[in-house]
């Protein structure tokens, strides 16, 4: 059985949904029988593998799109919007995620001391095909499903593999920028994570530049490379993002979560929330709420 084949039997053993963590640490499994409706969410550093059908992530004006085979790598937290657009009951979409660790990447470029060049604006995610040996890396790490007595052992391993033959490929100068500190893409990092914990705040170019260590034009410039979009962009979605999952997760009325997010206008709220998902923010919520039931309905006469 080739390594592709392994995979698709592996990874249609064991997941159930979009997301289903397993007992090896920082590994997801994703499922879907049918294509899905457009979902967004922010995606945190992760290296995603299809092995069966195909989905599309946008950011921006950019556009993601990989197939069975091929790889995506997300380097910074990025709020996307991605759905599933090749799937079906005989063929489902079958894929596995792995979660990068700035640590772990830096302690193989000790190891090696590569001698390769800084990406110069290295955008926040990428698209290629997987080569022969990082699939069959992955098809061991997930055999490792079936002895997890081994795993403790065995698994940060093979890990360690995944990460030198994905630093070693074609996306290798991109997910080297995670384990440089000094590296552009770190530093844009920085303020990345800063508008994710304070996100409901005001935003402050300037202090965000200083975090950041650039002028303010250098640091509008390397934020809009790296995310496709501006840093006051990005909080909005963050920002929208955050208060779509109160309104499925908390009783807290429309206006009361546009506050919470940093909205004084709740007009303005509202506006910009159909904007980015196609519907007011309590008809969405409806909706969503709708959605769940119907999904745990399915699931208990499962």
């Amino acid at each position: 059985m080739d390594s592709l084949a392994e995979l698709r039997t592996l990874i249609g053993r064991y997941a159930v949904d979009d997301l289903t963590a397993t007992g090896l640490p920082g590994v997801l499994l994703s499922v879907s029988n049918t294509r899905t409706q457009s979902t967004h969410r922010v995606y945190e550093p992760v290296f995603a593998l299809v092995v069966q059908g195909a989905k599309r992530a946008s950011l921006g004006d950019r556009l993601l799109e990989y197939h069975a085979g091929q790889c995506l790598v997300v380097t910074v937290d990025l709020p996307m919007c991605g759905h599933v657009i090749k799937a079906s009951a005989k063929e489902p979409f079958l894929a596995v995620g792995l979660t990068l660790k700035p640590a772990a990447i830096a302690s193989l470029l000790l190891d090696t001391a590569s001698e390769a060049p800084a990406m110069a604006n290295p955008f926040g995610a990428a698209v290629s095909d997987a080569t022969p040996e990082l699939l069959d890396s992955f098809a061991r790490l997930l055999r490792l499903l079936e002895h997890p007595e081994d795993a403790p052992v065995l698994a940060p391993m093979i890990e360690r593999e995944i990460l030198w033959r994905i630093l070693t490929g074609s996306q290798g100068a991109l997910l080297r920028q995670i384990g440089l500190a000094d590296s552009r893409l770190s530093h844009v990092g920085r303020a990345i994570r800063w508008i994710r914990m304070h996100y409901a705040e005001m935003l402050r170019t300037e202090e965000l530049a200083e975090l950041a260590a650039m002028s303010v034009s250098s640091f509008h410039r390397h934020f809009r490379a790296v995310t496709a979009m501006s840093p006051l962009q990005y909080q909005k979605q963050i920002r929208l993002q955050e208060a779509r999952s109160q309104l499925l997760t908390t009783s807290k009325d429309v206006a009361s979560v546009g506050l919470s997010v940093g909205y004084d206008s709740a007009s303005q709220f509202s506006r910009e929330y159909s904007r980015l998902f196609g519907r007011p923010p309590g008809r969405d919520a409806q909706r969503l709420r709708a959605s769940a039931m119907q999904e745990c309905g399915a699931t208990a006469r499962s």
